[in-house]
């Protein structure tokens, strides 16, 4: 390769780091972390990689919910993608730090405020729109918007 095409093979891998680095930290290391996890007698090993997976679903259910809100925010991947690296390297293990008797709490708290109804809108919505974007070409349809 010469050296302007090193530069733009090098600048359009840096631009997308995210789409080609998601995949790999916030599922491969995970699902093989927590296979070794399940093979190990350590339930400290467990405990994180359950909680990993609740968080990873709540990410994901945050991310369907709120679509239309992230795709105006230029940095949403980038940020994913630090805070995952924060929840699965080894060196920082932050899944382990979040307690699931906290995200238990909050969603029950949230409940408790807005009632059961206002959750499983949320879940209803959340369905909704992974069907609707997975029968669209596109990724964000609005099928109430007027055009």
């Amino acid at each position: 390769m010469e050296g302007s095409e090193a530069g733009s093979f090098l600048k359009v891998l840096f631009k997308n780091i995210d789409v080609l680095a998601g995949p790999v930290v916030s599922l491969v290391y995970p699902l093989y972390a927590s296979i070794r996890a399940i093979e190990t007698k350590s339930r400290a090993d467990d405990q994180q990689w359950l909680t990993y997976w609740i968080l990873y679903s709540m990410i994901t259910i945050f991310e369907l919910t709120f679509a239309k809100l992230i795709e105006w925010i230029p940095f949403w991947s980038y940020a994913k993608l630090i805070f995952t690296c924060w929840l699965v390297i080894p060196y920082f293990s932050g899944a382990s730090h979040v307690k699931p008797d906290d995200i238990l709490s909050a969603a029950e708290k949230y409940i408790e405020e807005n009632g059961s109804e206002a959750f499983e809108r949320i879940i209803h919505r959340v369905n909704r729109d992974a069907t609707s974007s997975s029968s669209h070409d596109h990724a964000f349809y609005d099928d109430d918007y007027r055009y």
